[in-house]
């Protein structure tokens, strides 16, 4: 990864630079899974064609705001006037969809397409862009991952985008209702659309 220059101005510095905001921002642990992240979108993202940079900056900064507190989302919903039931969720959700604004704000990112990516990369979505596939399926299956089933995502990962994507839509929604969590209604919207009816609604 070291030999990937930012050309397009997407993020205003070099990778080195976006590696050591990233890096303060999270434990050494998170840190080390967003690098398996980045490999890993970089992979996908090569295999299908995508744009390789914006891959790499989209990976690095997906859990750029995971550990910051439930206090500090909650304000920036506010200060932001944000959706107010984001208030009723958690971390799981907070980190993704008010992550996005904070990454925004602190490193300015500014391109809706990382934003976007970020938001959607924990319960994925009904409609997702390529970009949008590439983090959702590398967050599921960088080489840190250990989850039963792990090496069947990873192949998955890397021969059918979209396959991959329905695979952990399943996967996610399984592991919230197991341990009873609150199930945000995307989750179900996008295992509707990615597993049920496997990327595409039925004609009625």
């Amino acid at each position: 990864m070291n030999n990937l220059i930012y050309m397009e101005g997407i993020f205003p510095g070099t990778r080195e630079e976006l590696l050591n905001k990233v890096k303060k921002s999270v434990s050494e642990r998170r840190y080390q899974h967003i690098l398996g992240v980045e490999k890993a979108a970089v992979k996908i993202a090569k295999k299908n064609g995508y744009d390789c940079e914006k891959a790499s900056i989209a990976a690095l900064v997906h859990d750029y705001a995971k550990e910051r507190s439930n206090e500090e989302f909650k304000q920036k919903i506010l200060d932001d006037n944000l959706d107010e039931d984001l208030l009723n969720w958690n971390n799981f959700i907070w980190h993704g969809v008010v992550g996005a604004e904070i990454i925004k704000e602190q490193l300015q990112i500014t391109d809706e397409e990382i934003l976007n990516a970020v938001r959607r990369h924990t319960v994925g979505a009904v409609e997702m862009t390529l970009l949008d596939k590439i983090i959702y399926v590398a967050d599921f299956v960088e080489q840190g991952r250990t989850f039963p089933d792990v090496e069947i995502a990873r192949v998955l990962a890397y021969s059918d985008l979209n396959v991959a994507v329905g695979f952990e839509a399943k996967h996610t929604l399984e592991y919230l209702i197991s341990s009873s969590s609150l199930v945000y209604p995307e989750a179900i919207l996008a295992y509707n659309k990615w597993v049920v009816n496997k990327g595409e609604f039925n004609a009625k």
